[in-house]
């Protein structure tokens, strides 16, 4: 069995050993001891490469990547947690592309004052009933 040092997987990885360390301790990846180093073979490899993932573009937390992987007892099932972070990455989108469209609009208005002037805007934000008189 091929063994990889610690050190090695990390800058294979462009991870802090630290980082090891705390998935570790996390009971996300086990690595194997060769005289006392950690150290990790094909499997956890891809256990890592998979966490990594699921970290940057699945935006998992810690938790949520260890009940998917049945590590932790979850009050719902790991297809629930992961249908619940696409839901929150949906409304995420949503948000974006709001923030999107509104930033194209200060882009290519042609109201010539200042952009919280633009009748457009002005339009579509909406301004709560508050109680009181207005000056």
């Amino acid at each position: 069995m091929d063994l990889l040092p610690i050190s090695e997987v990390a800058a294979g990885f462009g991870l802090r050993i630290s980082t090891l360390h705390y998935w570790e301790r996390c009971g996300l990846v086990t690595p194997h001891r060769r005289s006392g180093r950690r150290c990790y073979d094909r499997d956890q490899l891809y256990r890592i490469a998979l966490l990594r993932v699921w970290r940057e573009t699945g935006q998992l937390s810690l938790d949520d990547i260890a009940a998917a992987l049945g590590l932790r007892a979850a009050s719902r099932g790991w297809r629930d947690t992961v249908s619940a972070r696409i839901e929150a990455i949906d409304a995420e989108a949503a948000r974006l592309e709001t923030a999107r469209s509104y930033l194209t609009h200060l882009l290519d208005c042609r109201h010539e004052g200042a952009p919280d002037e633009c009748p457009q805007f002005r339009e579509e934000v909406q301004v709560p009933v508050v109680s009181g008189s207005m000056p």
